[in-house]
């Protein structure tokens, strides 16, 4: 008897952790965890570096109004070839963009893709980059009637502090270091020290706790065609 009354009462557990689940993906408009991944890796995919683009992620009404600095490097990004044609370059901004997408790549390349006269193709060109890492995370997913409206907060992580390291020490694993990390705005104000092995989840927890010190943008994402995520519009 005891036995049948545990078994109920682990099922009733079960029942009302299946219920606050649910209701905790109703709060959630319904965005499973397969789709926050997606969009997760699809933001990852566009959100390129600020040395390089001037922003990681600019703010503009419509996909075509998007610096073209940031497309052509968004372009490059998710190419899997070091040498291409135009005609790929061209294929690739409409798979990451949609087919709403119109800006035409200029002949004669762009910082991005150097122009081969004499194999009329583009070598996709290299970047230097700084030792602050430019980062996001998702705070809220809605969804939409044609896809879901994202809004990320956005800091830097500075590993300047790697440069001091001896040339020993870099032979080491990253947890046997110890060394800070500083997490900055896009301003460049230093907000809060960490250690180098605090892992992301610690990063992100003391992000959310100076959240008024941080950028964030609201980003307008459309399905695609073959369900591709698209980038429509990025705002404050």
């Amino acid at each position: 008897m005891k036995q049948l009354v545990a078994t109920i009462c682990i099922l009733l557990v079960i029942f009302v952790g299946l219920l606050i689940y649910k209701k905790q993906q109703i709060n959630n408009r319904n965005v499973s965890a397969e789709e926050v991944d997606k969009i997760q890796e699809y933001i990852s995919n566009i959100y390129m570096w600020k040395e390089v683009t001037d922003e990681a992620l600019p703010t503009f009404e419509n996909i075509n109004q998007a610096p073209d600095k940031w497309v052509w490097e968004v372009v490059k990004n998710n190419l899997d070839k070091y040498q291409v044609t135009k005609e790929e370059i061209t294929e690739k901004a409409k798979e990451m963009f949609g087919e709403g997408f119109n800006k035409d790549f200029p002949v004669e390349g762009t910082q991005a893709f150097i122009l081969q006269e004499n194999t009329n193709t583009y070598i996709a060109s290299e970047i230097n980059l700084d030792n602050k890492e430019d980062s996001f995370f998702i705070n809220k997913i809605e969804k939409t009637k044609d896809g879901y409206t994202v809004e990320i907060v956005e800091y830097l992580e500075d590993y300047s502090n790697v440069e001091s390291l001896t040339e020993e020490e870099l032979q080491k694993n990253e947890e046997e270091l110890n060394y800070s990390i500083y997490l900055e705005n896009l301003n460049g104000d230093r907000i809060s020290e960490l250690k180098n092995n605090d892992g992301e989840t610690k990063v992100i927890e003391t992000v959310k706790a100076n959240l008024d010190k941080y950028t964030k943008k609201v980003i307008t994402l459309e399905k695609g065609t073959n369900d591709n995520l698209n980038v429509i519009r990025v705002g404050q």
